[in-house]
């Protein structure tokens, strides 16, 4: 098969999941009404339709708590630096949080390595929705086999496309109708002998290795509650308000100052209810009690929290006396627990992209095998406690200072600076001295 016959079957493989992730996307944007849901609503109450965005509560909530702080070496001590400055020259402080957003809608997103654009420049490292790239993925080796990202979208058409290969990595344009290599740029032959194209997946499974959207459980519950919000808007108009029933009136009897007819809108809703008919009777009914309506709103909150793992609190349930700052943490143990594993997951992608950017750039890859992504904590902990847990592991001699920078969430270019400062401060450099001192071996006089 040639490049541009594999172009045209991996387009055609990508679009195969098209509905799915627009519905996702609607899903998440709170776009899709209940007409597009299949549930049928009398035209009257169209306009009375409502939908709550909980599944962007879910999403959203965890990606908050995802967020790349740097990369370490297998046996360094610190972050490494040249790995964190191509990270800041490809934006990725941003870049990444839509990588992880995309993969929690979508249940997968895509990162990309290519060559440096200039020599001793940083790689590019770009992430790509799965809406515009699609990757075949090796069930024995769950790596990349192919991979092709389409662009340049116009009329609904995607006009240029970038073939990923293990050996090299081509560029197409589409030209009446099929696909040719593109000639004002040129095939990229790495040679790397594997697709410089990673994988963010969320929620894979060994039998299903594409990975799964986090709004998959709370969109049936979502759909009950906006038929119970456009139930609860429709009883509101109809019930809610006091009902007036007339006994012995003409239709002539509702008219204005003008003697004009009123409408039964207006009749309805007329702020004070008098007739000059003395034989007229009028009788008041209460309007309705839609609690119900609320309760059953708030019972299918409930199942939300408890399948996404959010605290109550996150879903507007409070309580009279507030919660403590331990009943918080508590609350939340599950979505920081949640969280934790999304960042083993989607760290691990951003290890495999930064050992392919270190082998196109020809760096030593010594300690790679065992590179980790440091993560910012995803719990909540007030900073005071967190001082002072991190300040007694110190003194206690447990903890470095290099990691009590890190475990007080002081960023990697927040941490240089403070070795930078501790290189130059007199006080500092006294105190050391002293410590070498008091370290060396005392000799014996003869």
């Amino acid at each position: 098969m040639s490049d541009a016959d594999l172009v045209q079957h991996l387009g055609e493989k990508m679009t195969e999941d098209t509905s799915q992730q627009a519905r996702l996307d609607a899903y998440y944007d709170g776009a899709l009404r209940l007409e597009a849901m299949g549930l049928a609503l009398p035209p009257e109450m169209r306009k009375l339709t409502t939908v709550v965005n909980w599944p962007r509560l879910v999403v959203d909530s965890l990606e908050e708590r995802l967020d790349v702080e740097g990369f370490r070496l297998g046996g360094a001590v610190t972050a490494d630096e040249e790995l964190w400055g191509w990270w800041q020259a490809n934006n990725l402080d941003e870049e990444s949080g839509l990588a992880h957003l995309e993969a929690l809608v979508q249940g997968r997103a895509y990162i990309a390595v290519g060559a440096p654009e200039n020599a001793g420049a940083a790689p590019v490292i770009t992430v790509e929705s799965a809406r515009s790239m699609y990757a075949q993925i090796d069930p024995r080796t769950r790596r990349v086999t192919r991979a092709l990202r389409l662009y340049d979208t116009r009329d609904g058409q995607a006009h240029a496309a970038t073939l990923y290969l293990p050996q090299r990595t081509g560029h197409f344009r589409l030209d009446c109708g099929r696909w040719r290599s593109n000639p004002d740029l040129p095939t990229d032959e790495h040679n790397l002998g594997v697709v410089p194209v990673v994988p963010i997946t969320n929620r894979s499974r060994l039998s299903d290795r594409r990975g799964r959207s986090e709004m998959a459980d709370v969109i049936p519950i979502t759909d009950a509650a906006c038929r119970s919000l456009t139930n609860l808007q429709g009883a509101q108009e109809l019930l809610a308000v006091p009902q007036n029933i007339f006994f012995g009136v003409e239709k002539d009897d509702f008219v204005d100052q003008n003697g004009k007819a009123l409408t039964t809108w207006e009749a309805y809703l007329g702020r004070m209810k008098a007739l000059a008919n003395q034989d007229a009777k009028a009788v008041q009914l209460p309007g309705a009690d839609l609690r119900n309506f609320t309760e059953v709103i708030n019972h299918y909150a409930r199942i939300v929290g408890a399948l996404s793992g959010l605290p109550p609190h996150f879903l507007g349930f409070t309580s009279d006396n507030p919660a403590s700052a331990d009943a918080i943490r508590s609350s939340e143990a599950r979505l920081v627990k949640r969280a934790e594993r999304r960042a083993r997951m989607f760290g691990e992608a951003w290890e495999q992209a930064m050992r392919l950017a270190m082998r196109i750039v020809g760096r030593d890859e010594q300690g790679a095998n065992r590179l980790e992504t440091v993560w910012r904590d995803p719990s909540t902990p007030t900073y005071a406690a967190r001082a002072d847990a991190v300040t007694k592991l110190f003194q206690a001699g447990l903890l470095p200072q290099e990691a009590a920078w890190e475990q007080l969430g002081f960023s990697p270019e927040y941490r240089r600076h403070l070795r930078s400062l501790g290189a130059v401060d007199p006080a500092v450099r006294y105190l050391e001295l002293i410590q070498e001192a008091g370290q060396r071996p005392t000799e014996v006089a003869p």
